[in-house]
């Protein structure tokens, strides 16, 4: 999405508004069109940020993101699944489902993650197969390893004879 036509628009409006205030106002008007450029640029990409955040929201499970590049913001939208894309993928036996509350219920928190480009790729590519999105699948996945983590063990003491013996066990 080029963002210039809309700039160009306002620093156009801005010179009308200042043409009704005489010589001194258009000069004015013209000596802050350069530095307002960037200002502009940042509020309308606030906006738009603003924007799909809230389309995200309202679209969940599916997403939309705002993609800066160079100087131009993009969208990239990530529909919801299909009803039948619904249905849990079938699991090898050895496999511990996560619990259903930990990934999918309560509130959301956000967390930014930086990745190498390999190992998202192999992400989307899992997340794909399940037909899931990429961010579902990660919290499957962290629900998972943590579910399957056998329990700390507790430091024990035990009395033989007449000494006592503390520390960890397995």
């Amino acid at each position: 999405m080029d963002l210039t036509p809309y700039v160009s628009r306002l620093s156009a409006e801005l010179a009308v508004a200042a043409e009704a205030g005489g010589a001194d106002a258009r000069a004015l008007a013209e000596r802050l069109i350069a530095p307002l450029d960037s200002a502009v640029r940042l509020t309308l990409l606030e906006a738009l940020s603003a924007a799909a955040d809230e389309i995200t929201r309202d679209l969940a499970p599916g997403s939309v993101e705002l993609r800066l590049r160079g100087r131009d913001p993009s969208f990239i939208v990530t529909p919801p699944p299909t009803d039948d894309s619904f249905a849990e993928p079938a699991r090898p036996a050895s496999v511990a489902t996560p619990r259903a509350a930990d990934v999918e219920d309560g509130a959301m928190a956000r967390i930014n993650v930086r990745l190498p480009e390999q190992l998202k790729a192999r992400i989307e590519e899992a997340a794909a197969r399940e037909k899931v999105s990429a961010n579902v699948w990660l919290a499957r996945a962290a629900a998972t390893v943590l579910d399957s983590r056998p329990a700390p063990q507790t430091a024990r003491t035990t009395r033989i004879g007449g000494q006592q013996f503390t520390g960890w066990v397995r």
